[in-house]
């Protein structure tokens, strides 16, 4: 992915920043969806948004249609489907005639989910099941992005599964994922980082995890989470325990996917911007530490999921329409003129 950032736009803090809250998401309307509501077979629920649009599934050229391709988006820690990135990447679907679903992890389509745990950056059991049950439904080409956290989930399922991977998928890709969770705990935990994201995710974080102990009183200590500070804290309190690991640091350690990216069978995509704050550039592999299926982009450039291009306020199409170009090209999805990168200015 080549990708510079526009001048009005410098530095990782602001590249960050400034798309989330203010470039343009769409070059169409403004996606809509149609929610469905799975239950899952723990007894628990999920919603996934599915895109709403007339757009006609992408041709072969012989006057056939080919079937649909379906693009899948794992949205971050705390996001949704009306997420920055997640709106762009269903833009993007939009305007190739892909149909595009936005899973939701439990407890972030708006209602609390009803069992005692909620979702963690290693969640690839449920990344597999949602998967498995898109692919039993669809007929076409079945591609999978993950953001930040949901690329991480992702990754770790794809390594996790292994060759069995593509009876699901025909690839994946993680952007901005933090594939070494220790590395972006800690760098999300300090400085300006901490005053800024770490509070944001934890004005949302602990009243979900309070509404958790309401519905099951005694599944963690409340006192300690109230004196929560930092996202350290809150998943030795709570994420940790709730989801069967021993503490923050046994959780950061399983659920990290960069130790198991050389287990991986299916085409996989992992884009990092060398200056997100969120994940250190020291942290992020190297070539000789992934297997022959994985492609590493790493642009000095971009932010944590911004990639803003064009003039003030910008864009956010740029990234979407680099990896769906090659979740294209790798799906060897019939039809496709788009290049691996972004056609817009």
């Amino acid at each position: 992915m080549k990708y510079i950032a526009p001048r009005w736009l410098p530095g990782g803090q602001l590249q960050t920043i400034w798309p989330a809250l203010y470039s343009r998401r769409a070059f169409g309307p403004k996606p809509q969806y149609r929610r469905e509501r799975w239950d899952t077979p723990d007894g628990d629920f999920i919603d996934v948004d599915f895109l709403v649009d007339g757009s006609p599934g992408t041709g072969t050229g012989s006057g056939t249609p080919a079937p649909q391709p379906l693009l899948v988006v794992f949205h971050g820690l705390e996001g949704s489907s009306r997420s920055h990135y997640c709106e762009a990447f269903a833009d993007f679907a939009r305007e190739h005639g892909w149909a595009c679903a936005l899973p939701h992890f439990r407890g972030c389509s708006g209602e609390i989910n009803r069992a005692p745990r909620a979702y963690h950056s290693g969640d690839h059991a449920e990344i597999g099941w949602i998967l498995q049950r898109l692919r039993a439904a669809h007929t076409g080409p079945l591609v999978a992005v993950g953001v930040s956290l949901g690329g991480n989930a992702l990754l770790r399922w794809a390594a996790e599964v292994g060759e069995d991977a593509a009876r699901s998928v025909d690839a994946v890709a993680a952007v901005c994922s933090p594939i070494d969770l220790a590395a972006g705990g800690h760098a999300i935990g300090r400085g300006f980082n901490r005053q800024v994201y770490t509070r944001m995710f934890m004005r949302t974080l602990v009243p979900k995890a309070l509404q958790k102990l309401a519905q099951h009183p005694g599944l963690f200590d409340r006192q300690a989470l109230l004196a929560a500070r930092d996202l350290y804290a809150f998943d030795n309190v709570f994420t940790a325990p709730v989801h069967g690991f021993r503490n923050t640091e046994d959780y950061w350690l399983r659920a990290s996917s960069k130790p198991m990216l050389h287990r991986i069978r299916v085409p996989a995509l992992v884009v990092n911007a060398r200056n997100d704050p969120f994940v250190p550039a020291a942290s992020l592999p190297q070539a000789h530490e992934v297997g022959r299926c994985v492609t590493l982009w790493q642009p000095p450039h971009g932010g944590h999921v911004g990639f803003a291009q064009g003039r003030l306020p910008g864009n956010v199409r740029g990234m979407p329409d680099a990896v769906g170009g090659w979740l294209a090209n790798q799906a060897d999805i019939g039809g496709w003129t788009g290049a691996a990168q972004s056609p817009h200015g």
